[in-house]
């Protein structure tokens, strides 16, 4: 408590700052200058007139005129003690006034004492005014100075202090027990288990590195987190920030890139600096591709790039012949090609962890976690909710809880149900509805044809991702949308891609089939069709006239370049077989749609009277679906209960025991 409330008061207390001093000294010259001594009272200004007075009573003593402007005058020590003079400084001069000519001042003193028997004669001095020489020379160039401090301060992005003279310095924010305190540790995180092993371990080894140097281990140089955007690499980084008890720098990739020459370089160096000085300690560095991207990447056309002196930088820091014992670094990028192979190279990142999109059980996880704050329906099913999410990274499941309970609260409801969810994830995939949208009755029915010829080839063919709604309401930029319910597999046959080829053109087959003519709406149907095929020739090899060949470049080395790497003889090959597939599917779906007219108009119909179709009414329509819908996922549960029934049964045949090792390294993987 007493270490708080000293954290407390020195929290409140200013820092001293150097230009206090500054401002003093300013203070005390204008001061100065500006106001005389106040010691035995100040020289008093008078009007000429009572200046006359002065001098035929005979009081005054002495005049001296200072620059030919200004006049002193001294009174006799005798004449202080009248009334008149009460309020007259005890130091001389006590008087003064401002005259215009200093020889018809002399003059006019002449007049006054032609009758007075004591004449006094003025007396001439120069004087030179030191501080108001220096004040006027100084004056511009304060001005001058503070205009520029203020202009680069603006420049280098700075709110607080001289950010000129410390553009080079490093902008990491440190959290340590002293500072900034983190409060997300790995409980926060859902899913990423593999992710989390392999970053606890780092973590483990500060907390406690001698039960890996006894055995002789070194720990990691680097971690390099890889993944699509919003998987939770910087959450993960943050919660390695609240479970380590050392210090963790975290720096952005952009924070390393400025407008003047060098000051990445600088900033890497001072970085690397004040980590050496906390060791042990962590290095956390965010969207590393700003900084590190491969130098023949870089098309400069042969000029000095800054971030290609960053970089080099950083590989030497990193790996140099200066030991960086006790600094561990972290970064994180959804633009691993992009990396120059020297920076994740053994020694420097020595560990590549990747973050892939979560699975079915990672989902529901991950939903568990961003539930907490929610108040939602006791009823709802949190494995629903995964299974209606395929594909959504753990940022868009915290979109689809945010937005849930925004739909929820827009409803003026209590808790936030099962349908808020749907319609946040509606929301989020297609867009928000637009009813007063303007649309004609005829393209009405073209839009529902359209969708229902989506949704009848996906319900005929086996491979295709089965139906979960289908509207004909406008959402974002789409006239209609269908939502389907993939299975989430690793791989793909080339049955399941000719199988989605043909229902993503049952679309526009449906169209010429029922209006005998064809609209613009197959536009993006098109254009995922065209890509699909294209890959599917010139990437996966499955084409039987190219064969087993592929052009797809992992390394990303031929981004750059103005060839392609095949001949245009191949080209003209790959351009035939694109449209071959394509023709072929699109031939196919339009024969399954006329083997089943009668169910593709009822389809229509029905959408264009209810806008929004389930599943439930494709089954009515179609009848059950003909294929067997397997399971992507087993459940832990299924398989313990499938290894006890085999371990009491077992006996001394080795096929069963094989049988319940197999499954134990199932269980070990979920």
């Amino acid at each position: 408590m007493e270490e708080n409330n000293i954290k407390k008061n020195n929290k409140f207390k200013p820092k001293f700052n150097i230009y206090w001093v500054y401002g003093l000294i300013l203070a005390i010259f204008i001061g100065t200058y500006f106001f005389p001594s106040i010691d035995g009272g100040a020289t008093k200004e008078i009007p000429r007139s009572k200046f006359d007075v002065m001098l035929r009573d005979g009081d005054v003593e002495k005049i001296l005129i200072v620059n030919d402007k200004k006049v002193e005058i001294i009174i006799k020590k005798d004449s202080l003690t009248k009334t008149q003079y009460k309020d007259a400084s005890k130091k001389s001069p006590q008087y003064t006034f401002n005259i215009g000519d200093s020889r018809t001042f002399e003059e006019q003193i002449e007049n006054i004492q032609k009758d007075s028997a004591e004449k006094i004669k003025p007396d001439y001095e120069t004087r030179k005014d030191v501080f108001g020489d220096i004040f006027t020379w100084l004056l511009p160039l304060i001005v001058i100075i503070l205009i520029w401090v203020f202009i680069f301060r603006k420049m280098s992005g700075g709110s607080g202090g001289s950010q000129i003279f410390s553009i080079g310095k490093s902008r990491a924010k440190m959290f340590d027990k002293d500072t900034l305190h983190v409060k997300i540790d790995f409980k926060d995180v859902a899913g990423l288990e593999e992710a989390k092993v392999e970053i606890r371990e780092i973590v483990d080894f500060l907390k406690n590195p001698k039960k890996y140097t006894e055995l002789g281990g070194k720990i990691p140089k680097g971690a390099l987190l890889v993944g699509p955007p919003g998987t939770g690499k910087t959450l993960l980084a943050k919660a390695v920030a609240g479970e380590a008890n050392v210090p963790f720098f975290s720096i952005s990739g952009s924070d390393f890139v400025e407008m003047f020459v060098g000051v990445g370089a600088s900033r890497v160096r001072d970085l690397f600096k004040q980590a050496k000085e906390k060791a042990p300690c962590i290095i956390f560095i965010d969207e590393i591709d700003a900084v590190g991207r491969a130098r023949g990447k870089n098309p400069n056309f042969g000029s000095n790039d800054e971030r290609e002196n960053t970089l080099n930088q950083l590989l030497t820091e990193m790996d140099g012949f200066d030991s960086n014992t006790g600094v561990i670094i972290l970064a994180a990028t959804n633009r691993a090609d992009m990396l120059d192979r020297a920076l994740v190279r053994a020694g420097r990142f020595d560990r590549q962890i990747h973050v892939e999109l979560p699975d079915l059980n990672e989902r529901r996880d991950i939903f568990k976690v961003h539930l907490r704050p929610i108040k939602f329906d006791e009823n709802l099913d949190v494995e629903f909710l995964s299974r209606q999410t395929p594909g959504f990274s753990g940022a868009d499941i915290a979109n689809v809880c945010n937005e849930a309970a925004l739909i929820a609260a827009r409803k003026d409801k209590k808790a936030v149900e099962k349908q808020d969810f749907l319609d946040a994830i509606d929301r989020i995939v297609g867009g928000l509805e637009k009813r007063s949208k303007i649309i004609t009755i005829k393209e009405k029915k073209t839009i529902a044809f359209h969708e229902a010829g989506h949704a009848s080839i996906s319900w005929l063919l086996e491979h295709a991702s089965p139906l979960v709604k289908v509207t004909i309401i406008p959402r974002g930029r789409s006239l209609g949308a269908a939502w389907y319910l993939p299975d989430e597999r690793q791989i793909t046959t080339l049955e399941q891609i000719l199988d989605e080829l043909c229902a993503t053109l049952g679309g526009r087959a449906s169209e010429e089939i029922t209006f005998g003519k064809i609209s613009t709406g197959a536009l993006n149907d098109l254009e995922r069709v065209t890509k699909q095929a294209y890959a599917l020739v010139s990437f996966f090899g499955m084409s039987d006239e190219l064969g087993n060949v592929s052009f797809y470049d992992s390394s990303g080395q031929t981004d750059f370049t103005f060839s392609k790497p095949y001949s245009e003889k191949t080209s003209e090959k790959i351009d035939a077989e694109v449209k071959r597939i394509i023709e072929e599917q699109y031939l196919r779906a339009k024969n399954l749609l006329k083997d089943n007219i009668e169910s593709l108009n009822k389809l229509g119909n029905l959408l264009l009277e209810k806008e929004v179709i389930f599943s439930d009414d494709l089954e009515l329509i179609f009848g059950k679906r003909p294929f067997a819908i397997e399971e992507a996922y087993v459940s832990k549960s299924v398989i313990e209960n499938k290894v006890e029934a085999t371990e009491n049964s077992v006996s001394e045949n080795n096929e069963v025991k094989n049988e319940s090792k197999i499954i134990e390294t199932q269980i070990e993987k979920l």
